[in-house]
């Protein structure tokens, strides 16, 4: 099996010939219709028949997870990391400069894929390709596909990595996402207003924990940051906001674990004319 800097520097080789052949190593854009996810949530469920009548054209891009060849059948895989689909590569069907450009592409690498959709042999939606497009170069190969990323470490410290194999991941991504914004709409839904209070304070009010120390140098004085929003929420209502709330970090100079992080989102909020039973139901 080669070692990792071999494949790195396979990796640049390919890079410098896509260079030599002119193609635009750093694209600023692509055009796309659709994205994979919409192509299989829209086109996934018809039948080989309806495709062929149909002949549905589209433009997508993803980066590729499998590259496959059988003699002149060639196939990538392709993601947007939401869904996949399959890309058929032949070299009869596309320019010269773009099969040039399939054959040194590497697993990782984003392209732009043309072309209209069909079925395989085997039922399996895919994109017969007659044009492809180079939109980013993937140096560093990516974990083995079988047993994924498996050190802890490196999947806490290199979140990009463990969004690119694990699709648990990113669906923790998206439920925070969703989260985040039901409550937004439930608090604004009854008449409470999102508001941002400093980060930087002059005391570590509002909560018992160790803050993190810094030093303005225009003002040559202590700052702390937050440890708490409190303080400075409660000001608010004294200033005749009723009702308020902010989500938005903390930080607390404290033990670090899988469940705790020194630097955190928190929610709080307040409501004048109320008690703690009010406040909970």
């Amino acid at each position: 099996m080669p070692q990792e800097n071999e494949l790195i520097a396979q990796r640049r080789e390919n890079m410098e010939a896509l260079a030599r052949l002119g193609v635009n190593l750093y694209p600023h854009e692509f055009a796309r219709t659709d994205t994979v996810d919409r192509l299989v949530a829209a086109h996934g469920g018809k039948p080989k028949e309806d495709l062929e009548a149909t002949r549905i054209e589209t433009t997508t891009s993803g980066r590729i997870l499998a590259i496959r060849s059988f003699g002149k059948a060639n196939f990538l895989v392709i993601s947007d990391g939401c869904s996949r689909i399959q890309v058929y590569i032949r070299q009869d069907s596309l320019p010269d400069l773009d099969f040039q450009v399939f054959r040194l592409l590497d697993l990782g690498d984003f392209v732009g894929v043309r072309g209209h959709l069909f079925r395989t042999k085997t039922n399996e939606l895919t994109i017969w390709a007659s044009g492809l497009t180079f939109l980013a170069k993937c140096l560093l190969p990516l974990p083995e596909k079988w047993h994924g990323l498996q050190d802890i470490e490196i999947r806490y410290r290199q979140r990009y990595l463990d969004l690119v194999v694990n699709p648990d991941s990113r669906r923790v991504f998206e439920a925070r996402s969703r989260v985040l914004a039901a409550i937004r709409t439930f608090l604004n839904g009854r008449g409470y207003l999102e508001v941002e209070t400093p980060m930087m304070q002059v005391m570590a009010g509002g909560a018992l924990a160790r803050p993190f120390v810094t030093h303005h140098n225009a003002l040559d004085v202590r700052l702390y940051l937050r440890i708490a929003p409190e303080l400075y929420l409660k000001r608010l209502l004294v200033g005749g906001m009723e009702r308020v709330y902010e989500i938005n970090r903390n930080f607390r100079n404290e033990g670090i674990s899988t469940q705790h992080n020194p630097e955190f989102t928190m929610l709080e909020f307040y409501q004048a004319y109320s008690d703690y039973r009010e406040l909970m139901t």
